[in-house]
Formats: structure tokens, C-alpha cells, sequence
């Protein structure tokens, strides 16, 4: 969740804010659902909230842009790496919050029944939703396709 909402720094002080999240939400949690979904629940709609109190996103994307196009000191291979992996995080951050976590969770390799209880949808609408946002991301990644090969 956290590389899927923030860039930067932000990364980690969301990843800490989802932490403390889940940390205050344990008590509440009755086991009527798996784990992982009370896990992934309580990490999604903390990351939106989060997301809706950040000012300036924009200046700081542009900020972790001009960081990515830096060449990384461990190696040729791995900073390119590094640079493919940015842009697919830049692309995916372009996704509306919904459709940002369908991708993220599905990356995650969650099966549709679990995304589908995450979010409250059905699995085939989370199937149908999954498939069009396949195609859209691939189409956003052309582009760079050759490269991440």
C-alpha cells in the first residue's frame, strides 16, 4: 500500500502511519474475516485517508522524479531496474484509489474472492474491474515495454 500511494520519503511515514493503524485497530478486530483481509481493510482505508490530507503531491512527484532519473551508484543493471520499477509506480499512482488497490492487491497475488471482500464487490466485478485495468496499465506501459523485457 505504501509504494502504491506515496513516493519518497512519504513512503515511509505512510508505512508508519499504516503500522500505528493497524496497531489501534487490533483490539477491534472480532474474527469474522481473514486476517489478511482485516489486515489489507484497515491498510487501504488508512492510505486514502492519508492521501486526502496531502498538500503539494504534485511538487513532491515531481521531487521523487527528478530523484528516479538519477543514475543509481550500485550498478548500471539495478539503477535501470530501479527506474522501470518508478515508472510502473508512477503509472500505477495515476489509477483512481480504488482501481489503485484492485492493481496493488492483485500484484500481491490475492485471489478476486479475497480483493472482493477487502473492498466490498462482487468477485466477478472485481474480475471485470481487474481485466480492464490489465489492459489500460499495459497500454499506459507501452511505451517503456521493450525495456522491461
Amino acid at each position: 500500500m505504501a509504494h502504491g500511494f506515496a513516493t519518497g520519503a512519504d513512503r515511509e511515514d505512510l508505512m508508519q502511519e499504516l503500522l500505528l493503524a493497524l496497531w489501534r485497530a487490533i483490539p477491534a478486530f472480532k474474527g469474522g474475516a481473514k486476517t489478511s483481509t482485516f489486515v489489507y481493510r484497515v491498510a487501504h482505508n488508512t492510505a486514502l485517508t492519508w492521501k486526502r490530507s496531502q498538500r503539494g503531491y504534485a511538487r513532491k512527484l515531481e521531487r521523487f522524479e527528478a530523484l528516479a532519473a538519477e543514475p543509481a551508484s550500485s550498478g548500471p543493471e539495478e539503477g535501470r531496474d530501479r527506474e522501470r520499477l518508478g515508472q510502473i509506480y508512477r503509472e500505477l499512482r495515476e489509477f483512481p484509489p480504488l482501481d489503485r488497490s484492485l492493481l496493488l492487491l492483485h500484484l500481491d497475488d490475492l485471489a478476486y474472492a479475497e480483493i472482493a471482500e477487502i473492498h466490498g464487490l462482487t468477485e466477478s466485478n472485481v474480475g471485470v474491474r481487474l481485466s480492464r485495468l490489465k489492459s489500460k496499465l499495459t497500454q499506459q506501459l507501452k511505451p517503456i515495454a521493450h525495456e522491461l523485457r
